[in-house]
């Protein structure tokens, strides 16, 4: 009976250890995001602390105090330090990045970012969206609001962020194409991840030009602060604000139409796939035409990118059950 006891209590601690072996290859995951605190990362922290909690692997969220390229420079050297096994990135500047990416490379480390496509450095870059569906869809709907006439303004995050100048890219050129009398007030502006910034700028605008009609806003707090700055000047129905934001934070404003409405593709939903992709690379897995993968579908791969398009509206009829999702 001894014998039969001492040899499973040895079994246990096989398996235990074999556990803890899993556990040490499959290392930590670290995701660092443009910016903490706001609505649309927390919502991507969670998904990337559920899809972490169902895979096993040890996966978190890093978020700087400000949409500042340098803080996350410093976030990602901290997680090379660390001696994590992946890091996740969505970046505020592609370029300032390339460096620190190619230095994690280089010791080792699986490189995922999200919103900078063929982001140098990277082993691989998800959308949840096209750059140009994404960009002519909220082009559409602008045009739609303004009558295919008059003067509007765009918004980014900032001039640095690849995918947000890409939206820009494709609407602007859209509307230019199809509504010649539509007409792009200055160039564009980045203040689209700081609202306070985004209503500032939002109400310069509306002075300097009185006949502006619309604002496309291409960051999360884009379409926040310059609903507010339409709210103040009393120009609900006189000027359109369109753009991704998150629906939680954004309801009062779509409800009183100081938000015209958008579209997003689901920052829960973007968390979680870093997670997924982060295990399957982490256990050696590969990434090939047609595999299917959750989160995404089935993918065909474009060089690092991993392109899907799977955009959410964003209006009156959606809002409530989009923000009671937590998004």
């Amino acid at each position: 009976m001894r014998k039969l006891l001492v040899a499973a209590v040895a079994a246990s601690l096989s398996i235990a250890s074999a556990f803890s072996a899993a556990a040490q290859e499959t290392g930590k995951v670290g995701v660092v995001v443009k910016i903490g605190g706001i609505p649309w990362f927390n919502a991507m922290e969670a998904g990337i602390k559920e899809r972490g909690a169902k895979l096993g692997v040890d996966a978190f969220m890093v978020g700087p105090t400000s949409a500042d390229p340098a803080l996350q420079v410093r976030a990602i050297e901290d997680l090379i330090a660390q001696g994590v096994k992946v890091i996740g990135v969505v970046p505020n500047d592609a370029t300032v990045l390339e460096p620190v990416l190619s230095k994690a490379q280089s010791n080792g480390i699986i490189v995922i970012t999200h919103e900078s496509p063929g982001q140098k450095g990277a082993d691989w870059n998800f959308e949840l969206a096209s750059a140009t569906g994404f960009g002519e869809a909220h082009a559409e709907l602008l045009a739609e609001k303004m009558g295919g006439k008059g003067k509007y303004a765009v918004f980014v995050g900032s001039l640095t962020v690849p995918l947000h100048n890409a939206w820009a890219d494709a609407a602007i050129a859209h509307l230019k194409e199809k509504y010649p009398e539509m007409q792009l007030v200055g160039e564009r502006y980045g203040v689209a991840e700081d609202v306070d910034a985004s209503r500032k700028t939002a109400l310069d605008l509306i002075s300097a030009h009185p006949d502006l009609k619309g604002f496309l806003a291409f960051g999360s707090q884009g379409p926040i602060g310059a609903g507010r700055a339409v709210e103040e000047r009393r120009k609900v129905g006189e000027i359109f604000v369109l753009g991704p934001f998150s629906p939680g934070q954004g309801r009062r404003l779509i409800k009183s139409d100081a938000i015209s409405g958008g579209f997003m593709w689901n920052p829960k939903q973007a968390g979680e796939v870093f997670v997924t992709l982060a295990d399957r690379l982490m256990k050696g897995g590969k990434i090939e035409a047609g595999d299917e993968i959750e989160g995404l579908g089935k993918v065909t791969p474009d060089g690092n990118n991993l392109i899907v398009d799977q955009l959410v509206a964003i209006n009156k009829d959606t809002v409530d059950r989009l923000a009671d999702m937590g998004l």
